[in-house]
């Protein structure tokens, strides 16, 4: 096992990495910026090392700094946490031409999977639904109408390489193929320096699930069931959960024996997820496989018992992988909610500024991964995600009240956050019933609050902690032509001062 790693990454998921390390007695170093010199994870490590100026371009992205001070510092390997540089094949290939262990696939692997038209054609290869669609890359319009009229509008527009939902355009209508293209293009050139794109069916109301898995060097693989990832806003997820809703028996040993088949046949190892779209007749389609460790592998490890970060640097190091499929089970249920310094009521627009005050919710089956602290500044520079929050319970309604439970107890003054967002979503028929699908925000929630601002749902949002708490509410409609946002409805109750 190593004797000290380096994280190269920020915030909550840096603090979660950093944990591992102190229960494994291995030392720890990381990494900051100017606007981290004093977050939390710069705060936790044994060792800590300036990187630059607070864009990431000048600090958490600078491969070479973060190589030079790896070795500096004696670090064995390093940990990329996700986003920056935890998909960079370069930032791998450095690591491995440095003699430093990458925490993560090979480069050779982060390159095949991080082109979608690459990993589509291999996963076809090997025997794995894929989405109908273009067979390579589609840069001409005769071939992009060709493709169309051949499979059948609506069709999705995608860029071969990144994520996010950047470089992606749904084409409803032939006339409209064009100019789409372009600007699918002009937007995968800007993010990923990538302007190639490809053309598949797109699929109407589909659900996303993922199948977390992990593979040692010696061919050993398994896989830890299901995510739900289905609850996104522009192709970001926002909400997880374990086992999905639509799961079946039969479908979770099929999709599970595709992950795994999807691993080996593309010589994957340590932690990654493969994901798939499901469509309303339960056929399901290979995605994309993100090769790293994910926002909402927390999920995982509450069903499961496993601990993936500490799987990680076992593989890393060169064991074998002790679990065995049979002996992985699946206990109870888990939600995770991302907490995200935004402001629900402003189209999710950044909110930035000093925590003033800040209380976590606890108990039994709950669980918070933060990157924050009370007099922390929450800096513009990066992802607005600045906490993850989880409940657990034997069965999904228990889990959700607890959800709610938690949500109404955790406060966050000083900047806005997607709390309220959450506790409208743990309210909503649709969610707790299990129906519903990658629309669900835009379709049905979208249409309550942004549209309507339907004083029934704020009603039950502003009051969820009060019924929880089990006392009596009475709560009156407002009165005609007096309107109320239901953020704020359920903002300040959720992040009421305690006495």
């Amino acid at each position: 096992m190593f004797k000290k790693i380096l994280v190269a990454n920020r915030g909550e998921i840096a603090v979660r990495v950093l944990r591992a390390c102190r229960e494994m007695d291995i030392a720890s170093v990381t990494v900051y910026s100017d606007a981290d010199r004093n977050a939390l994870h710069a705060r936790y490590a044994d060792e800590v090392y300036h990187l630059g100026p607070a864009p990431a371009t000048d600090s958490y992205l600078r491969i070479e700094r973060i190589i030079e001070i790896a070795k500096n510092a004696g670090a064995e390997a390093i940990h990329p946490g996700y986003g920056f540089l935890a998909e960079n094949t370069e930032f791998a290939r450095a690591c491995e031409d440095s003699g430093i262990v990458f925490i993560g696939p090979t480069s050779q692997a982060i390159e095949l999977l991080g082109d979608k038209i690459a990993s589509k054609k291999t996963m076809t290869k090997a025997g794995i639904p894929v989405i109908p669609g273009s067979e390579g890359a589609v840069g001409k319009e005769d071939i992009a109408h060709r493709i169309a009229a051949d499979i059948g509008l609506p069709v999705l527009i995608k860029a071969a390489g990144g994520g996010g939902g950047k470089g992606m355009r749904v084409v409803r209508d032939e006339k409209d193929l064009s100019s789409s293209m372009k600007q699918a293009m002009n937007e995968a050139r800007s993010a990923f320096g990538n302007p190639t794109i490809f053309i598949e069916k797109f699929l109407e109301s589909p659900r996303h699930i993922e199948f977390q898995i992990l593979a040692d060097n010696h061919g050993n693989v398994v896989h830890l069931f299901e995510r739900e990832c289905s609850v996104q806003r522009r192709h970001q997820k926002l909400i997880e959960e374990s086992p999905s809703a639509i799961m079946t028996p039969e479908l979770r040993i099929k999709m599970g024996e595709a992950a795994v088949k999807a691993v080996k046949a593309s010589n994957y190892t340590n932690a990654g997820t493969v994901e798939f779209m499901v469509d309303r007749d339960r056929n399901f389609y290979f995605l994309e496989m993100n090769t790293r460790l994910q926002v909402e592998h927390p999920v995982t490890e509450l069903i499961t018992g496993i601990d993936i970060v500490k799987e990680q640097f076992h593989i890393a190091s060169g064991e074998i992988l002790e679990l065995k499929q049979d002996d992985i089970k699946m206990n109870g249920t888990a939600i995770e909610c991302r907490i995200s310094a935004e402001d629900p009521e402003n189209n999710f627009a950044p909110s930035t500024g000093r925590i003033t005050e800040l209380i976590e919710p606890g108990g039994i089956g709950v669980r918070v991964d933060s990157g924050i602290y009370e007099g922390f500044e929450v800096p513009i520079y990066y992802d607005p995600l600045i906490a993850k929050l989880l409940a657990w319970a034997p069965t999904r309604q228990e889990t959700i009240a607890r959800m709610r439970r938690a949500l109404a107890e955790y406060t966050i003054r000083g900047v806005k956050t997607s709390i309220p967002f959450h506790l409208l979503v743990m309210a909503h028929a649709s969610f707790v019933n299990g129906d519903y699908d990658t629309t669900f925000i835009d379709k049905v929630l979208g249409k309550i609050v942004y549209e309507k601002h339907n004083h029934e749902v704020a009603a039950i949002a502003s009051v969820l902690h009060n019924i929880i708490k089990g006392e009596r509410v009475s709560v009156a409609r407002p009165k005609k032509g007096y309107s109320i946002s239901p953020w704020k409805m359920a903002g300040r109750q959720a992040m009421m001062k305690r006495g």
